[in-house]
């Protein structure tokens, strides 16, 4: 910016650099008038030309499309499983009032288990869905990380159990 005259950098650009070189600018010529003749002419003929592609191809519409479908899905998947979850959870606290009883008693600490099942598994099967709509899509990068993470889930999980 150094040599630059201070109308060209702006007015909130503030005072020139020190030790600057002043600069003689060409002032512009001011603006015509009239327009020139062939100009309104030249802006209706763009009027009459026909529109040759339109905004997105049929192609990109449908893919976007599907990845709204897909977000949609995922959406709804999680929601059942957060709605299923507390559903249990909340069945499990309606039986806290009942007499205790070994019926009832194995029935809460089933809820609950399921409930909390729910919850870890709801993300995963999200992991999956994301995953698989990601490779009919063609990202296959993204793809590939989901099906690692699903494996080392996998993994931790069969470790889990021999330990």
């Amino acid at each position: 910016m150094h040599g630059v005259h201070p109308s060209v950098r702006g007015a909130e650009a503030g005072p020139p650099a020190r030790n600057a070189q002043a600069v003689a600018l060409p002032v512009p010529e001011p603006f015509p008038e009239a327009l020139p003749e062939a100009l309104p002419e030249a802006l209706d003929s763009l009027h009459d030309e026909p529109v040759t592609e339109p905004d997105a191809r049929p192609h990109a519409r449908r893919w976007a499309a599907r990845a709204s479908r897909g977000e949609r899905w995922i959406a709804r998947m999680l929601r059942t499983g957060a709605v299923m979850s507390g559903g249990m959870f909340v069945a499990s606290l309606a039986l806290e009032l009942l007499p205790r009883d070994e019926s009832v008693h194995v029935a809460i600490d089933l809820l609950r288990k399921g409930a909390a099942s729910m919850l870890l598994v709801t993300p995963v099967a999200r992991l999956a869905m994301a995953g698989t709509l990601l490779g009919l899509r063609g990202e296959w990068r993204y793809t590939a990380i989901a099906a690692g993470v699903l494996g080392l889930l996998a993994l931790a999980v069969g470790a889990g159990f021999q330990a």
